[in-house]
């Protein structure tokens, strides 16, 4: 193993993060005039069973993130293997990210109707995390397809669990 001591290189820093294999989840909401606004997440995790609590951590350049602590409601769509186009979308600025995708809604949250699993929530904390915020949600609804495959992402690529 290669050990790094401060000040560290960025760059080496975040291959040394991609080792470790997440989901991929695409956060959703809506803005106070009612569009709808998200973004591409991997940072995502499980918090506590009671009360239900989730968490996710956005840059804070993310351009929807002022909507989603505004308003206090969200959505995380865990994507599917078929996801990847979705997630893309996600990342990209001046587009409509809603579009080429089918989404249903949950109390007014966009929810993509091919998520391997999606958790509507409102908003319980929000912490700094440096360059990026924790939110943690407060989940109020949720639903699963558990026949669907998750994509994963590892080393800075989109991936597969192969199952043997």
């Amino acid at each position: 193993m290669n050990l790094a001591d401060p000040p560290f290189d960025t760059r080496t820093l975040r291959d040394a993060f991609g080792c470790f294999a997440t989901g991929v989840t695409v956060v959703t909401g809506r803005t106070a005039d009612g569009g709808r606004t998200g973004l591409t997440a991997n940072s995502f995790t499980s918090v506590s069973l009671d009360p239900p609590l989730l968490l996710f951590c956005p840059a804070n350049a993310a351009s929807a993130l002022p909507a989603l602590r505004d308003t206090g409601r969200f959505a995380i769509n865990i994507l599917d293997l078929d996801g990847q186009p979705v997630a893309d979308r996600f990342t990209k600025k001046g587009i409509d990210r809603f579009a080429d995708a089918d989404w249903e809604e949950w109390d007014g949250l966009p929810i993509l109707k091919q998520a391997k699993a999606a958790f509507a929530c409102t908003l319980h904390a929000d912490h700094d995390g440096g360059d990026h915020r924790i939110i943690v949600g407060r989940v109020t609804r949720f639903g699963q397809a558990p026949e669907r495959e998750s994509l994963l992402y590892l080393h800075g690529r989109y991936r597969r669990v192969h199952v043997g």
